[in-house]
């Protein structure tokens, strides 16, 4: 039986010019805070290099249960990240949040 987890994905687009040393900041920092929050497991910062979808990033990681992933998300770390840096530099995004099925 495989154990429920939580697989964090956020495909986005930044408001820096790419190729810019702001955009290389904004995705050193988001993998620099955020994959150290206690909990957070295979944190990846990804360049999305397909036409089928026009983000150009994508933050991915895993929690080992829901439980973790919501002390995830309250974290002041994680909170702090998103209202300093991705409220103002992330021009759009979508977040997928899955949970593995118990085979």
């Amino acid at each position: 039986m495989t154990v429920p987890h939580v697989r964090h994905i956020v495909l986005f687009t930044l408001r820096h010019a790419r190729g810019s040393a702001e955009e290389r900041a904004f995705l050193a920092d988001g993998e620099r805070i955020l994959a150290s929050i206690p909990g957070v497991e295979h944190f990846e910062a990804l360049r999305h290099v397909s036409a089928k979808t026009d983000f150009d990033f994508c933050f991915s990681m895993e929690f080992a249960d829901r439980a973790t992933y919501d002390r995830y998300s309250a974290h002041p770390d994680h909170g702090g990240f998103v209202a300093r840096r991705w409220a103002t530099e992330v021009a759009r995004f979508q977040e997928i949040d899955l949970e593995g099925v118990a085979q």
